[in-house]
């Protein structure tokens, strides 16, 4: 193995969004860091179940639709 071409592995504290703080191991940052997240499993719609939607924004999922309907083999 080269030396000094691998990053710094170090411990930082990961801070959820309600507070919690648990310890890892990292290349982010400096040895102590915090890492205050903005969205974590406990708060995200695909970890909690939440009611996620897909938004048709200007006609894009109709115009895929449309484009590749007969792509596909219908029985």
């Amino acid at each position: 193995m080269k030396a000094e071409i691998h990053p710094n592995y170090h411990t930082v504290t990961v801070v959820m969004t309600d507070g919690t703080e648990y310890q890892t191991r990292s290349t982010w940052g400096k040895e102590g860091d915090k890492l205050h997240l903005d969205i974590d499993p406990k708060s995200h719609p695909a970890w909690t179940g939440g009611n996620a939607q897909m938004l048709d924004r200007g006609g894009r999922v109709s115009r895929f639709q449309k484009k590749f309907s007969g792509f596909l083999k219908k029985d």
